[in-house]
């Protein structure tokens, strides 16, 4: 059974976006993983569909309601597979490549995409849901970081990158940023290609990158730097 992505939100129209293009889609067509959409209006409450209300105790906005949030978890859950779920808020625990891998390896996923000022947390403890971020920043809706999410588990699953490679290369591989990367033209506005990666010496190029790799998580994430030099230990 395939990877499977199972993503409640407000607005469906939104997927599957940039998770149809390139390899990543093309994996999609060939059956490599799988893709679910529901609409969460479909439990809404009402004639209108209602799926929030005004937060109680007063305040700006609007909430999502808890019925309505697990009537759209269950209905995902219906078939009976045990994926996480995961609700994309900023108050999350910040996603890692750690985290992404676990959820590649896997059955799938089932992502619940807030909007509004949030959900009604007796639906996040109803459902245990885990709560996920992908920064410390605040978007209007969860549907961009489900799609990162989605992306950046879908691309660790086997057969789906050109290289079998690329990924145990990748930036956060082993707590280390990734090396720079150079091809032709050899010379651009006076900056060549490091000698060492034409020389043809796989042993020193191996060294080079791993240096440039250290240098560069040394100066700009000095958190994954400290991770890395206690790995060594």
């Amino acid at each position: 059974m395939s990877w499977s992505a199972s993503v409640l939100t407000l607005f469906p129209d939104i997927f599957p976006g940039p998770l149809a293009v390139s390899l990543v889609g093309k994996a999609l067509s060939r059956g490599l993983w799988q893709l679910k959409v529901r609409d969460i209006r479909e439990h809404g409450i009402g004639r209108h569909r209602s799926v929030d209300d005004t937060p109680a105790g007063g305040g700006p906005g609007m909430v999502m309601r808890a019925d309505v949030a697990c009537a759209a978890i269950d209905a995902a859950l219906a078939d009976g597979a045990q994926r996480p779920v995961i609700y994309l808020t900023p108050r999350g625990r910040l996603l890692d490549q750690a985290r992404i891998h676990a959820l590649a390896s896997g059955p799938g996923v089932t992502l619940l995409c807030g909007r509004f000022e949030g959900l009604d947390e007796r639906a996040i403890e109803a459902r245990q849901l885990e709560e996920v971020s992908i920064g410390d920043f605040v978007l209007a809706g969860g549907e961009i970081p489900a799609l990162a999410l989605i992306e950046a588990c879908v691309r660790l699953i086997p057969g789906v990158l050109g290289a079998e490679a690329s990924a145990a290369e990748d930036t956060f591989s082993g707590n280390l940023l990734e090396y720079p990367q150079f091809t032709r033209p050899q010379s651009f506005e006076g900056r060549n290609i490091p000698a060492v990666l034409t020389s043809g010496d796989h042993a020193q190029i191996a060294r080079w990158r791993r240096q440039q790799a250290e240098a560069l998580t040394k100066s700009r994430r000095p958190d994954l730097f400290s991770l890395y030099e206690s790995g060594k230990l």
